[in-house]
């Protein structure tokens, strides 16, 4: 092998960067040990809400790390945490930024409901109507909302119907109005207008729906959940690694009313300013003449007092018992720009109700009557606040709004603050140089106002802004700049949004899944490395470090990418696992092969590691391929998948190809000897001659029998699919103590409960949410009782003894304990993610279709590969559907089941394409032999790495299956199904599949010509 020395420091460097980013991921763990028993030490657990206040210390915490600074020279530096062997010394900020990102299953992280305001929503639909039958119905309809378990919009309609007398939906003052006249006519009854809100109330709460999306997709963490609860205008959203509640109820709730106005300058405000300050020293006289002739009567009571205690020295005079002459409080005048002047931010509010009291706006001259009073942003360092005075008309719309805005990102302005930096559409940009223009001819000034506050208010000196370009700078933090840009791209939402619950939830695998899945993941791969020592002997012990050094890798990249691990991604790993001992698989194959030729060891090595190239590459290749597209394409549970195998098909290529051959030529160049096998092994399979093709009628006779059952039992049983497809129920429960949620998912899993249910902490670790799918398509209120009534029955053994069903439901004692909260759920995985899901699938096959025919020159072998996978999903497919009623574990269809399927078509993939890489290679060297011995030669000379892969990948998977979590189990059943169906369909139905329709008229021998000529002219 040549250029050894690169890739020695290649590997050496590659390594070394991925343990110096997987290091990030220590200390961040490390760390936030640390803040956690910071929270603990801090409040026990006899006080109140001690779960929320350990919370907020933690956050308290870690936030100090962030923003905490010491003075170094003339400059204040954020606190390094984490000193790197003393070359590198970096912040928490910067450990955060780089340590692995995790998903909400195995993270947890923030869980917010949001209540969208249908009452809005309706306001807007009939143009802020002031009809007063439609305002007293919607005031109507919050008082049935109280006790109602019907939605916002049915308690209208009720309210409505109850008071309307002759006054109709239809009315041109209610909602035939001039924005709705294309959809609602002044003829149409209340029935026909009720059907057509409810279709407008389902647009803009998708609307809504969709600008938290965009909003949080902005937030900066990883694979966010978001979905609707019924049609009751709740959106629940799940935020992965996210523990501050504030910020998450701050970026979802803003209500974004960007607005740009002119505003007067300090000279034209300023003597309205001094008047009212007048105003209010006068009326402070008045009132002190008031009182004076009642404070008469007490001196002479106390004259003979005060003046002993004056004397004595006992009272100090006042020095202030003079008229305040500045009640208003000013502490500056503006420089004759736009701000006004200068107040203590602690009076803001009086000072607003001295300028906008109707008595002394009077004062105002006639062409600033609609003259608006606003705060500059507050600097947090600053006791002080700047007043402006806006420009602001009759109806208080600005000449421009935020609706312009069509991208907006976090900048620096020119003094180096952080900044948002905005680029309006076509219309806001003319809009936007007409006030720029104007300000630069009068030297005006342009507010730059957000929710009442204004960010900034600039002169414009050098002309005109063309383009619609403009910045908003302020005293803000670097983090409120991105999470500002990040409301203003998404857009404002169409009504405002409450948050009606933020708590923080445990990983939705529950902490002992988690633990157990990697104890179940060590115990499988200790297997894998002893099978590999067992069977290969030595250079067993070569493919076992390349192997760790992948794994090192594939954790590294994912974290320097700021990739995010999920179950899903997991999948993806011990798919990779199952690639890399593959690749390792089919070069010590081929040197055995070398060696039995009788050449000598070195020229054995050279010519395995080249002869197994083409077939590690095509494997490797169309997997690659499949996952590119699934990226590409696919969204949650697809996207990480892809994104893992991805990463895993470069790292195991690079490992098996060239670390595993510098170890080898390293051990053999100094005299080593190795015989690639075992006393045990030696030999094993190399005598096997199974007439595969003679075989295939009774195998396709099989897979016709599996897969008319199961294509049967899908169309009549079908799948059990999880909450994640179908929706259900959800529960918040309190238990007096702390619980298991694997020992709650194992009672409430039985089938005599609901023989499927999800549970995770929520908030404190004796709060559980529990998710159901039993009675799904029941709406009634006898269904929601009967499963609330089993619920009750199945926990009463974790509640406190003698609890009745009716302190279950409200509550029980101080600490609340039972049912909290409960409300129903949508799917998780909605239509437009199944839809890109099934696409992706189908293209990455479309994908695989041609790239096997490009490279392997016959439409046979793409039918065979492509058919076998289509085989192996509908068989385990049909498994699934045909076990999962007495199966005593769950087999729900789920994200990770998606990903399971995933695994199954990638290793099919692999499996075929290696035994057809081989055909190809005995087409060319046996040309004399008929076809049909070929392909039986070939799928025998592949039979121990057929094999060998299998049984490795099957070690990983039985191993997580038998010592793993049961809420695992199911994911890992598909995957170990998958495995054995994928080894049958390589060998039993792609290849005998590519022989029959090769083999028909004068297929087989043009094959063989072209394969000779192709590697003629290479």
């Amino acid at each position: 092998m040549q250029n050894k020395g690169i890739i020695k420091l290649f590997a050496l460097l590659f390594g070394l960067v991925s343990i110096y980013q997987l290091s990030f991921t220590f200390k961040a763990n490390q760390i936030e040990d640390d803040a956690k028993a910071y929270a603990v030490s801090k409040f026990d657990v006899s006080e109140e809400d001690y779960q929320d206040k350990r919370n907020q210390a933690e956050i308290n915490y870690l936030d100090s790390l962030k923003t905490s600074k010491i003075k170094v020279g003339d400059e204040s530096e954020p606190i390094e945490v984490y000193n790197m062997l003393g070359v590198s010394q970096y912040t928490y900020t910067e450990i955060e930024e780089n340590a692995m990102k995790l998903g909400l299953d195995l993270k947890g992280g923030i869980n917010a409901i949001i209540q969208i305001s249908v009452k809005d929503i309706l306001k807007g639909l009939s143009n802020n109507s002031k009809d007063p039958i439609f305002n007293k119905a919607l005031d109507d309809a919050e008082e049935l909302q109280k006790d109602a378990q019907e939605s916002y919009l049915e308690s209208f309609f009720r309210a409505f119907d109850a008071i309307k007398g002759e006054t109709k939906l239809a009315s041109p003052d209610i909602f035939a109005n001039r924005d709705l006249s294309d959809v609602i006519k002044f003829d149409m009854t209340d029935d026909e207008v009720k059907s057509i809100l409810e279709t407008k109330i389902d647009e803009s709460i998708v609307s809504a729906f969709e600008v938290l999306r965009n909003r949080i997709d902005g937030f900066g963490v990883s694979s966010p959940n978001i979905q609707r609860l019924g049609n009751s205008g709740r959106i629940l959203i799940e935020l992965p690694g996210a523990k501050d509640k504030k910020r998450v109820v701050d970026i979802i709730t803003k209500t974004a009313q960007l607005q740009f106005w002119e505003t007067y300058k300090t000279q034209e405000v300023l003597p309205y300013i001094l008047q009212v300050n007048q105003a209010l020293v006068e009326t402070n006289k008045e009132k002190e003449e008031e009182t004076s002739e009642v404070a008469e009567t007490e001196e002479v009571v106390d004259s003979t007092e005060s003046a002993i205690d004056e004397l004595t020295g006992q009272i100090e005079t006042d020095s202030t018992a003079v008229a305040d002459l500045n009640p208003l409080g000013i502490q500056s005048y503006g420089n004759g720009g736009s701000v006004a002047a200068m107040f203590l931010a602690k009076d803001r509010a009086k000072i607003l109700a001295h300028l906008n009291d109707p008595k002394n706006r009077a004062l105002l001259p006639a062409e600033m009557r609609y003259a608006k009073f606003l705060w500059g942003i507050q600097n947090k360092d600053s006791e002080y606040s700047e007043l402006y005075v806006i420009k602001a008309n009759r109806d208080g719309v600005p000449p421009l709004s935020g609706a312009v805005i069509t991208d907006a990102r976090q900048d620096y302005d020119q003094i180096s603050r952080p900044a948002v930096s905005m680029q309006m559409n076509a219309k806001g940009a003319k809009t936007w140089e007409e006030m720029t223009k104007k300000a630069f001819e009068t030297q005006g000034y342009i507010a730059i106002v957000l929710d009442d506050i204004v960010y900034s208010a600039p002169s414009v000196s050098n002309g005109p802004i063309a383009g619609g370009n403009s910045q908003i700078s302020g005293a803000f933090s670097l983090t409120e700049a991105v999470d500002l840009a990040n409301v203003l791209r998404a857009g404002k939402l169409p009504a405002s949004a409450e948050i009606v619950q933020a708590d923080e939830v445990g990983p939705s695998l529950g902490q002992e899944a988690i633990d157990s899945g990697i104890k179940s993941f060590g115990i499988a791969l200790v297997f894998v490395l002893l099978w590999m020592i067992f069977y290969y002997g030595k250079a067993g012990g070569f493919a076992d470090i390349a192997l760790l050094l992948n794994i090192l890798l594939i954790f590294g990249v994912l974290a320097s990418l700021g990739a995010v691990l999920t179950l899903p991604g997991i999948a993806g790993i011990v798919l990779t696992i199952g690639i890399s001992v593959d690749a390792n698989v089919l070069i010590f194959e081929r040197i055995r092969e070398e060696i039995d030729k009788g050449k000598s060891q070195k020229e054995s090595v050279k010519d395995g590691f080249a002869n197994a190239l083409s077939s590690i590459l095509d494997a490797n290749i169309t997997t690659g391929l499949t996952a590119l597209i699934l990226f590409v394409f696919g969204t949650g549970p697809i996207k990480g998948f892809a994104t893992t195998l991805i990463i895993g098909i470069v790292t195991s290529l690079f490992t098996a190809i060239f670390i595993t051959r510098l170890l080898i030529d390293w051990y053999v160049n100094r005299g080593g000897k190795l015989d690639f096998s075992t006393a045990m092994t030696k030999g094993l399979f190399k005598n096997v001659n199974i007439n595969f093709l003679r075989k295939r009628k009774i195998a396709y006779v099989i897979s016709a029998v599996l897969l008319l059952t199961s294509l049967g039992s899908l169309f009549t049983t079908g799948l059990d699919q999880g909450i994640d497809f179908v929706g259900g129920r959800t529960y918040q429960v309190r238990f007096e103590q702390p619980i298991s949620t694997e020992e709650v998912t194992s009672v409430l899993n039985d089938p005599a409960v609901f023989a499927s249910a999800e549970v995770k902490t929520i908030g404190a670790p004796n709060q559980l949410k529990i998710s159901t799918k039993y009675k799904v398509e029941d709406n009634s209120v006898e269904a929601d009782e009967e499963v609330q009534t089993k619920l009750f029955e199945a926990l009463k053994p974790y509640l406190p003894s003698g609890m009745t069903y009716e302190e279950f439901d409200n509550g029980s004692g101080d600490a609340k304990i039972g049912k909290m909260l409960s409300s129903k759920v949508s799917p998780t995985i909605a239509d437009d993610i199944k839809k890109s899901s099934f696409w992706a699938v189908l293209g990455s096959l479309v994908v695989v279709f041609l790239y096997i025919l490009i490279r392997f020159k016959k439409w046979q072998f793409s039918l065979g590969a492509v058919a076998a996978v289509f085989h192996d999903v509908l068989i385990v497919l049909g498994i699934f559907s045909l076990t999962w009623r007495f199966m005593p574990f769950s087999m729900e269809i789920d994200q990770a089941f998606i990903a399971a399927i995933l695994t199954v078509i990638g290793y099919s993939l692999n499996d075929t394409v290696v035994v057809f890489d081989r055909i190809r290679e005995f087409l060319n060297e046996h040309t004399s032999w008929e076809f049909g011995k070929t392909i039986n030669a070939s799928l025998n000379s592949t039979l121990s790495r057929t094999l060998n892969t299998s049984v490795t990948t099957l070690v990983v998977l039985l191993a997580m299956f038998i010592f793993g979590a049961d809420s695992l189990r199911g994911l890992l059943f598909a995957l170990i199904v998958g495995v054995i169906v994928g080894t049958y369909s390589s060998m039993f139905i792609a290849t005998p599949l590519m022989y029959d329709t090769a083999k028909k008229g004068d297929a087989a021998e043009s094959l063989k010509k072209k394969v000779k000529e192709d590697d003629n002219e290479e």
